[in-house]
């Protein structure tokens, strides 16, 4: 259901962008990244934090992590990682396909700056074999997102 609703997403958003599905897992990063042909960078994953009682999706850069420090300054409290049961909930995604589009209700996403250093990243799309080519501009347009700096980049 998952995959499906990622499909619906851009068949009525962005009708132009392809879920591409691969025989081989792109559940983590370096899988991702090998399965498309590119740098673990380019990979767009998306964190699933809580801030108090406030849920959101945090998309960054694939060799990224956030920063507690900024995270902080920038939501105004401690980030926490939801657990893997409560990510599945919210976002009607399995770990290792969680991305911030077809969710099944809206939640806040937010693109991390460290994502404009490529001209296309790969996000997952639902399931831990789809993804999708997108212009990380065109993601934020597409999800709503707010831009922000939560992240440092780890090599």
């Amino acid at each position: 259901m998952s995959l499906a609703s990622v499909r619906a997403f851009f068949a009525e958003k962005a009708p132009d962008i392809a879920v591409i599905v691969l025989e081989t897992s792109t559940a983590t990063v370096a899988e991702a990244a090998a399965g498309h042909g590119v740098v673990p960078a380019q990979i767009a994953k998306t964190l699933s934090i809580r801030v108090g009682e406030q849920v959101a999706l945090v998309v960054t850069r694939g060799d990224a992590r956030l920063d507690n420090r900024k995270a902080k300054a920038a939501f105004g409290g401690k980030v926490r990682m939801l657990d893997l049961a409560d990510v599945e909930a919210r976002t009607g995604h399995p770990v290792g396909g969680v991305c911030p589009f077809g969710l099944p209700t809206p939640l806040p996403v937010y693109c991390d700056v460290s994502l404009r250093a490529f001209d296309e990243v790969v996000p997952a799309a639902g399931s831990t074999h789809s993804s999708v080519r997108i212009a990380p501009a065109r993601m934020a347009e597409l999800t709503g997102a707010a831009w922000v700096d939560v992240c440092a980049v780890t090599d």
